[in-house]
């Protein structure tokens, strides 16, 4: 939608239309529309290659479009509001040498935090999370996952309103992502608004109240994840006591079934447009013997293959075998 209020009548942090940009001749993003409410967890989903940092980047003002419009925090110039964002790029780095604590307020120094205030805060950020022990030790001495986490507080130092995250979970063990998670419900719930790109669908259901799902440049769906998992069809899952009957009528041409050898049957079909109700009271008159009902939504994973295609998720799954929770 245009104008500066999301579908659910939030303001928006973000708002961007038409974003392409090209490399030699070579489009990397081709027209993304992006509608980021304040306070919400957004995530940008995709392979690799798929246009998600040069979208951050344009976003953030790193990089220009070369066609489109963009507005973060109410300023048609990203610079302007730089000192309010906080942004994790994807390729990581600090100074070997520098203290934990120091690393953190240099962040925060480059956002416009004096340097007394950040280590202040870089302390109690640290303690927080359990790296007090950490704070006085060279960002050379700590582990991989530790010096990434260092970076993230480092990001959130001087109290963004927004922050971006672009694959924020790359190099994090199980415990750290789950730390990480808590960690961005955390902010959006203050109201701080995160955004963070991703190839893990696993990650964008379990936090997105909306996504963009972004292939070859292109975004084909951005919206609630909802909306997008109710472009598939819901699935009734039924195992009956009779295998057949006047009943079956009430069942949906577009069937599987899987035979029993007691002589029932397990069935499983899209959810009739007319919902269940008309067929459970049919199958109740024909005495088809109910012994189990489930209605199953799909999930995220079958929404992207249904919106971006098999060869996208394909590239997801190629990447991050678990993406497609499994």
């Amino acid at each position: 939608m245009h104008g500066n209020v999301s579908a659910s009548g939030r303001p928006l942090a973000i708002e961007a239309r038409g974003l392409i940009k090209r490399f030699d001749g070579f489009t990397a993003v081709d027209g993304v529309d992006l509608s980021v409410p304040e306070g919400a967890v957004y995530g940008i989903l995709g392979p690799n290659g798929a246009g998600k940092t040069t979208t951050l980047r344009m976003l953030l003002g790193i990089i220009d479009p070369d066609e489109g419009y963009r507005r973060v925090l109410g300023a048609e110039r990203p610079h302007d509001v730089a000192h309010t964002i906080g942004y994790l790029p994807e390729e990581r780095g600090l100074y070997p040498a520098m203290k934990a604590v120091d690393a953190i307020a240099f962040v925060g120094a480059l956002r416009g935090l004096p340097l007394k205030e950040g280590r202040r805060r870089g302390r109690e950020l640290l303690e927080q999370h359990g790296l007090g022990y950490a704070a006085d030790r060279q960002i050379r001495q700590l582990s991989k996952g530790m010096a990434q986490q260092v970076q993230i507080l480092g990001t959130l130092v001087h109290k963004p309103r927004l922050v971006v995250f672009d694959e924020p979970f790359s190099g994090l063990d199980a415990i750290n992502q789950g730390k990480l998670e808590r960690m961005m419900r955390g902010l959006a719930e203050d109201g701080t608004t995160v955004i963070f790109s991703t190839h893990v669908i696993s990650h964008a259901e379990r936090l997105c109240d909306d996504v963009a799902i972004i292939a070859a440049g292109k975004v084909p769906f951005a919206g609630p994840v909802d909306v997008a998992r109710d472009r598939i069809p819901a699935q009734v899952r039924l195992e009956t006591r009779s295998g057949d009957g006047p009943w079956r009528a009430a069942l949906p041409a577009d069937l599987r079934r899987d035979g029993k050898s007691d002589g029932g049957a397990f069935w499983y079909f899209p959810l009739p447009e007319t919902g269940i109700e008309p067929l459970l009271r049919a199958l109740i008159e024909g005495e088809a013997g109910i012994l189990s009902l489930s209605i199953e939504r799909a999930g995220l994973h079958d929404a992207f293959v249904a919106i971006a295609g098999e060869a996208a998720a394909r590239a997801l799954e190629e990447e991050t075998p678990e993406a497609i929770g499994r």
